[in-house]
């Protein structure tokens, strides 16, 4: 039998420099996904990073429906970072050993679930999950960044 490996997952973004941060905390019910998906986008469009929005909105999206689906968390949070290169969507809840894992091999019923962390994966520049609370966690973020594209010189 393989021993299993696991895959170095990269820190949490630093909140951008020169940028800031909102906040947004939501009843874990099934509109969370969309209220938050409206906060985003007007938070991008605002900052002017509307060339983001789409992917944003997909990913936060997946995130917090994730949250609403797989927790029993009362309260979904929402934290963006924001400055002028870069996205940083932070979305927590108090569930830290629910994290997200794709679903490799999905039964007919299952078709549909656990593709977000693939579509989080293709769409984010970076993306991963941290547990928070030492030696007895509280609380995890899922998080991912995007970055506006490069403009030519």
């Amino acid at each position: 039998m393989p021993t299993p490996t696991l895959t170095p997952v990269p820190p949490p973004p630093s909140p951008p420099q020169g940028g800031e941060t909102y906040r947004l905390t939501v009843p874990n019910t099934a509109n969370a996904p969309k209220i938050a998906r409206e906060f985003l986008a007007t938070l991008l469009h605002v900052s002017r990073h509307d060339a983001l929005a789409d992917d944003a909105r997909l990913c936060v999206t997946e995130l917090v429906t994730n949250a609403h689906r797989h927790t029993r968390t009362h309260l979904i949070g929402v934290t963006v970072a924001v400055n002028r290169k870069q996205v940083a969507v932070y979305v927590t809840d108090d569930m830290p050993w629910s994290l997200p894992v794709p679903n490799l091999t999905p039964t007919e019923q299952e078709l549909g679930c656990g593709q977000g962390v693939f579509l989080l994966d293709r769409l984010a520049e970076t993306w991963g999950s941290t547990i928070y609370g030492g030696p007895s966690p509280s609380y995890k973020a899922v998080w991912f960044t995007l970055a506006r594209p490069e403009m030519p010189s």
